[in-house]
């Protein structure tokens, strides 16, 4: 049996769109530049049309009907959309409860005295709010992904392996090293290696800010890996007080080669390959 309410706001489901489509317009959290008129009006009629769809049922908390499935794939979409595109929780919010304040605005024109049958509006306001808790644990889960893409893009991009010579590599570490971070340096230290076949590998770590005994661990981890590799590991970057630290806490780095810059871990690798760079006398001018 279908609901009276469902089959009022049917009717009126026209004169509840643009009201709706209103709100929304008039809020100040809008952002334009991300969503044209056009497209909001797209997005608000399908949805609309999905929640009528619910409140048509006399059950209409039932989360596992075909009704309520549909409109949670169609808000899942909106909502994932909205994430990506930067928009906020608030914002991504007002676009549901919205609705609710245009569903009891119609209706009200509709009764008499301007009041809403009680289980007429508590049947919308259940509704809604179920809606509302699935966008706001859509738009977290989101936003989870799109941080963790780019949280591995940027580590990505912070542990570059440099080729500076033949049989030689170089790696800068800026920043935390953690144990994630410490697996992203392996695995793009030891491929370079196999590509290059290189025979010394350099960690400077002059951007590192602090080391403690989690990250000493880490780069002894490095070092083991890169040994395997058959390639012999040069710590660069060793300043005064990350020295101190490293004797306080008691770490011994005596099996591993550490230099205070990376200009002297280049010059003991060309002393490994036996390799001398010297300056050359300037051409004269004629």
């Amino acid at each position: 049996m279908a609901s009276p309410i469902g089959q009022l706001l049917q009717k009126k489901s026209k004169t509840v769109l643009e009201s709706w489509i209103n709100i929304q317009l008039q809020d100040d959290g809008l952002k334009e530049e991300l969503l044209s008129n056009q497209e909001i009006r797209k997005q608000s009629e399908e949805f609309l049309q999905s929640v009528i769809s619910i409140l048509k049922k006399e059950d209409s908390q039932n989360t596992e009907s075909p009704e309520f499935e549909k409109a949670a794939e169609i808000l899942t979409e909106i909502t994932t959309s909205r994430a990506m595109q930067g928009y906020t929780p608030r914002e991504t919010g007002v676009f549901v409860f919205s609705l609710k304040e245009a569903f009891l605005s119609v209706l009200e024109k509709e009764f008499k005295d301007g009041l809403v049958p009680y289980a007429d509006s508590q049947k919308i306001n259940k509704l809604i709010d179920a809606l509302a808790i699935l966008t706001f644990e859509t738009f977290i889960s989101s936003r989870e992904e799109v941080i963790l893409r780019q949280t591995s893009e940027i580590s990505e991009i912070s542990t570059p392996v440099i080729r500076v010579w033949d049989g030689i590599l170089a790696l800068p570490i800026i920043g935390t090293l953690d144990s994630a971070r410490t697996q992203v340096v392996m695995e793009n230290l030891l491929m370079k290696i196999v590509e290059t076949e290189s025979t010394i590998a350099i960690l400077d770590i002059s951007g590192v800010p602090a080391v403690d005994s989690l990250v000493a661990q880490h780069l002894i981890k490095t070092v083991s890996a890169t040994r395997l590799m058959g390639a012999e590991c040069i710590i660069s970057g060793i300043r005064p007080e990350i020295a101190q630290t490293i004797v306080h806490l008691g770490i011994d780095l005596a099996n591993i080669n550490t230099k205070a810059s990376l200009a002297h871990a280049l010059r003991s690798a060309f002393m490994m390959l036996k390799l001398e760079v010297r300056k050359t006398a300037e051409k004269p001018k004629f």
